[in-house]
């Protein structure tokens, strides 16, 4: 065990002498993955410790990026167990197949997955690990196990009592049940309820390890030039000016460039700055943002592949009372995580660590297994915390740690490979640029009846290995998303949407909602345009195309009569509203604007209505939604990534802008009671809000802002 390892160990088992757990069978059979059978019960030892102590010990199969895991799925297992909610503690499981994702069969984060996929897994753990420890005190008090019951951390049978602590070692020898029964929601006692997130005191200490934090004696650190050109290839390198900045020991060629391994960062970075490269940049070196925007423009009056078809669109926008064209457009956009991304490496001979914080636990260590030669069960990943995420630590072909394995390899020493914010910036894998081309149509009493729609973006998973699987008949679902399976739309008589996936060798990758970042905000926006060209207010004119979706109207009802809907707004500005459901989850949105002297948008509160199903904890939906807004803010505000020559011309948070503290709104949030299956939290908070902020422009200007980020100079 290293240093760092054993550190962590020792903080997260508490003072106490740890008892796992462990149902007869080998440790080997647990990672070679659950038994092939239908839904079998997880076994509890691979996620639950209990020590003497009484500390209760879950280990997550997701990671903790900021969304709240850290508590909600603990919170499940202690719902079940009926433990003290003060005795729990969390950590990030090791890489291994029984941690495996319930729905993808790796274990990864994403999604707006976590939660829903481990609802009833957790539960389950913590229900067997309840059973055993009430069949433990039976057997040592003699008694029948359906006498006694628990409560707060302890079996109770009459007179008698004794803690999780003090059963833990008879419990660990008893078989695992083969069938549990799960608490009914009316005895639930911490689900549903606000409960305080577990990390935060970590996290306000600065105990919490994050990947960039790690140190060990003997670990180097590495900083890799990169092609400044995406496609770029490397002719050749002179390093003698490197060599010479202190504290540097090796300079590498890796598939990626040119690694400078150093003693610390510091002259790491030093020595890359005094390399002197030379570059093929390729054929992308001559494009820039405004050629690929007019491409994407032209592109857009042409039909892409076929995603939904019904009726005879033409027809009816032709006979149409009215009809209105728009072409609404997106930059490419990072996803500019607070900690820059670092992978460390320690290979030793047949053996390989890793630390990071990490997405795809499962593709990182089949990867860097490839990459050194070695059995994937032979690497082992350290999941640490993810100072933020956002879709980038999760790329299918595992870029930054790749990176980290080739350059451990070639140095052959352990290195903590890292990327500044500029290498951040202008790394790569961006939210794509996407074009809208919509153009609806009205009847004589204003009703919409025909709607086509033709979108102009690069595809995520082209060329990854989910290609095959996911992209049918030139259609990736996720550029369409929330459009081809919008409530909006299903019900209209004819409807038309085509996409065109332009092939660029800027690398591209799911970003915060993944397609809905982009489709909501055409999507709301016509709406818009079309209940103002109609004569109608914009939420009777939603409310009526929602007659077929009663959830998603009480959803957007909520959020307006809560956001004063109806009423005058204060003095100098308006209101603008956004509905979109993703990742099973419905979150309807009301932005209160107002438009400042040198023509600023200030964006003063949001009022939020969000049904997601059953929540588990409405502090961390309040949290994540709240958090939602500010990102997708911050891009509807600010954030773009430009071209010129090929370069990406942004390079940090001077001109890559997010969402400053003194921009952030009031956010409120409602969540609704629901009996509609759990959704996902993380992602459906960013986006409603851009449509609903230019909206209310609109509103309070009369100026349509229909181009990302807004500059009411564009309209």
């Amino acid at each position: 065990m290293t240093a760092v390892s054993r550190r962590d160990f020792l903080a997260a088992s508490g003072t106490g002498l740890v008892i796992a757990f462990f149902i007869p069978g080998r440790a080997e059979a647990l990672m070679a993955g659950p038994p092939k059978k239908a839904k079998p019960l997880p076994p509890p030892n691979a996620f639950l410790r209990i020590g003497t102590d009484d500390t209760v010990t879950v280990l997550l199969a997701h990671s903790e990026m900021g969304q709240g895991i850290w508590t909600t799925l603990p919170l499940l297992v202690a719902e079940e167990l009926g433990c003290d909610w003060s005795k729990i503690r969390a950590e990030h499981a090791p890489a291994a197949p029984v941690y495996a994702h319930t729905g993808f069969g790796m274990q990864m984060t994403g999604g707006s997955t976590s939660t829903w996929s481990e609802y009833e897994r957790y539960r389950t753990v913590g229900a067997m690990a309840r059973e055993l420890l009430v069949r433990a005190a039976a057997e040592e008090w003699k008694t029948d196990a359906a006498k006694l019951r628990v409560e707060n951390g302890f079996v109770i049978g009459g007179k008698r009592r004794a803690s999780f602590g003090q059963l833990a070692a008879r419990a660990s020898t008893l078989p695992a049940p083969t069938k549990v029964s799960l608490k009914p929601p009316e005895k639930w006692t911490l689900i549903g309820k606000p409960t305080r997130r577990l990390d935060t005191p970590e996290k306000i200490t600065g105990r919490a390890l994050f990947g960039i934090d790690i140190q060990f004696p003997g670990l180097r650190t590495a900083l890799v030039s990169r092609s400044p050109v995406f496609g770029g290839t490397l002719r050749s390198f002179d390093a003698t000016d490197a060599r010479k900045v202190p504290g540097v020991e090796q300079v590498v060629q890796v598939p990626s460039g040119v690694a400078v391994i150093a003693t610390n960062a510091w002259s790491a970075r030093l020595g890359r700055a005094a390399l002197k490269t030379d570059w093929d940049l390729g054929a992308f070196a001559g494009t820039d943002t405004e050629k690929m925007r007019a491409d994407d423009a032209a592109l857009s009056r042409t039909d892409g592949a076929v995603a939904v078809s019904k009726g005879d669109v033409e027809a009816s926008l032709g006979k149409a009372a009215k009809r209105i064209e728009a072409d609404y457009e997106v930059p490419y956009l990072a996803h500019a995580p607070m900690e820059p991304l670092n992978c460390t490496v320690k290979v030793d001979g047949e053996r390989c660590e890793l630390w990071t914080g990490t997405q795809f636990q499962s593709m990182d260590q089949r990867v860097v297994a490839g990459v050194l030669g070695l059995k994937p069960e032979q690497v082992a990943i350290h999941t640490t915390f993810l100072g933020g995420g956002f879709g980038r630590r999760a790329t299918p072909t595992s870029d930054f740690t790749r990176e980290a394995a080739e350059v451990a390899k070639a140095a052959k020493v352990p290195v903590k490979v890292m990327w500044t914010r500029d290498d951040d910036i202008r790394g790569g894998y961006y939210r794509p640029a996407y074009h809208h081309r919509i153009e609806a149509a009205l009847d004589a009493k204003g009703h919409p009846v025909a709607w086509k729609h033709t979108l102009v973006g690069q595809s995520i998973l082209a060329g990854t290995p989910f290609e095959a699987m996911m992209v049918k008949n030139g259609i990736d679902n996720t550029s369409v998303e929330g459009i081809v399976d919008s409530p909006y739309l299903t019900g209209l008589a004819a409807r038309k949407v085509t996409l065109h996936s332009p092939r660029r060798p800027i690398p591209v990758l799911w970003w915060r909602s993944v397609g809905n970042s982009h489709t909501a905000f055409a999507l709301e926006s016509m709406l818009d345009e079309l209940a103002h060209a109609a004569g109608k207010d914009p939420l009777a004119f939603r409310l009526a195309m929602l007659k077929g979706s009663p959830r998603h109207a009480k959803v957007l009802q909520t959020a307006a009569e809560k956001a004063g809907w109806g009423r005058p707004p204060p003095s100098g500005r308006a209101r603008g509203l956004a509905l979109h459901e993703s990742f099973g989850s419905i979150v309807a949105q009301v932005a209160e604007v107002s438009v400042e002297p040198e023509s600023d948008i200030r964006v003063h509160r949001v009022t939020c209505a969000v049904d997601c199903g059953q929540p588990i904890n409405p502090l961390g939906i309040e949290a994540q939604i709240q958090s939602g807004v500010a990102f997708g803010l911050g891009a509807a505000l600010h954030s773009q990534l430009t071209f010129r020559d090929g370069r990406v011309e942004q390079s940090n948070f001077h001109d890559y802008q997010v969402l400053r503290l003194d921009e952030m709104p009031v956010v409120d949030v409602h969540i609704l009671k629901s009996h509609a299956r759990m959704g996902g939290i993380g992602e459906p908070g960013t986006p409603p809000i851009a449509p609903a902020v230019g909206n209310a422009v609109f509103a309070l200007t009369g100026k349509r802002l229909r181009r990302l980020p807004f500059e009411l100079a564009w309209s």
